[in-house]
């Protein structure tokens, strides 16, 4: 990959990372690096689920979701000591490849990882086919558990810019000439055209939704307006899928309310850690919190622009048989 890398095509326009296309895909020249480790190293356990999505489309809250409901007998959702009131969902579960955000390589986090008690639970932004195949091969018991969560393009796009806004200066993107600030019409263009972090989205999307397809008990495909709408039925999914469904007992007893509770959006926002909390990087643990809603993109895209991007979608999409959720049917 050392050798690949400077060979690959260069996006520099979209902050705050410098882009390389590898396998139809723009990422960061820092988590294309490490691929070959992570395929190498990395070592799945039976127990284990990954946790998958494009960047800003409901990646923090199905942290939150996905560690309270899997630790829900450790750390219950009603303790005052649970770790989702002390740290950020990204602490309490990291992305498997290296997170530029963190300066840390994906060697020492691979290590860490093997340090983790089971059910251990991992994230990624890696679009489905550069997935090691130490996650994507094998059936049955020896299958692992993939949870993939999708958004509307539009608002993925709008919640995309905000957040890269928010954390521009801690990857050092300032004022120089390459990393200046980029505005909705530049950054809209460059989404539209799939130079984006771990785009284009909806190729990103496809890939796993036709893997749920061919693959139902190992990949549960999530969209975010239906968790919105009903984020009790989404923690039951999620904790069938996940090999730990509740009991009668935990379901009379108001588990599921309180892991929904403890993980709202209002909830999270309000914690001390996340209102003033920061990774060593410098990114505020407040950046991962806007609005967390659907629609959205209503206010800052031009109907024009919301046009340009629905044909782009559905002629990529067309003739594959999934459709985003209309958010305004919702």
């Amino acid at each position: 990959m050392a050798e690949l890398l400077p060979s690959l095509p260069l996006e520099t326009r979209c902050p705050p990372l410098p882009l390389r296309r590898y396998n139809g895909f723009w990422l960061p020249e820092s988590v294309l690096t490490e691929l070959p480790a992570i395929h190498a190293r990395l070592r799945p356990r039976p127990s284990d689920v990954f946790l998958a999505s494009f960047p800003k489309s409901g990646t923090t809250w199905l942290k939150a979701l996905a560690f309270a409901t899997a630790h829900r007998a450790t750390h219950p959702p009603s303790d005052a000591g649970h770790p989702l009131r002390r740290m950020n969902p990204h602490e309490c579960v990291q992305f498997m490849e290296m997170d530029p955000e963190l300066r840390r390589d994906t060697g020492s986090l691979l290590e860490e990882f093997e340090q983790l008690a089971s059910p251990r639970v991992l994230a990624t932004h890696l679009p489905y086919c550069l997935l090691p195949e130490s996650i994507t091969a094998g059936e049955g018991a020896a299958a692992r558990r993939v949870v993939y969560v999708c958004r509307n393009p539009k608002d993925a796009f709008i919640s995309g810019l905000f957040f890269v806004k928010k954390v521009s200066s801690a990857y050092g993107a300032g004022a120089s000439a390459g990393a200046r600030a980029i505005n909705l019409e530049e950054a809209f263009e460059l989404f539209c055209e799939g130079r984006v972090f771990a785009g284009p989205q909806w190729r990103h999307v496809l890939q796993y939704w036709e893997a749920s397809m061919r693959r139902p008990k190992q990949v549960l495909f999530l969209e975010y307006e239906r968790m919105l709408r009903d984020p009790e039925a989404t923690v039951k999914k999620l904790a069938e899928f996940m090999g730990c469904g509740f009991s009668k007992e935990e379901e009379e007893g108001g588990v599921v309310d309180e892991i929904v509770k403890l993980c709202s959006l209002k909830e999270l926002k309000n914690m001390e850690v996340n209102m003033s909390g920061g990774n060593q990087a410098g990114v505020r643990n407040e950046a991962y919190f806007r609005k967390g809603s659907s629609g959205d993109w209503r206010n800052h895209l031009t109907p024009e622009m919301a046009k340009k991007l629905d044909k782009i979608v559905e002629e990529a999409l067309q003739g594959s048989g999934f459709a985003f959720v209309d958010d305004a049917i919702m």
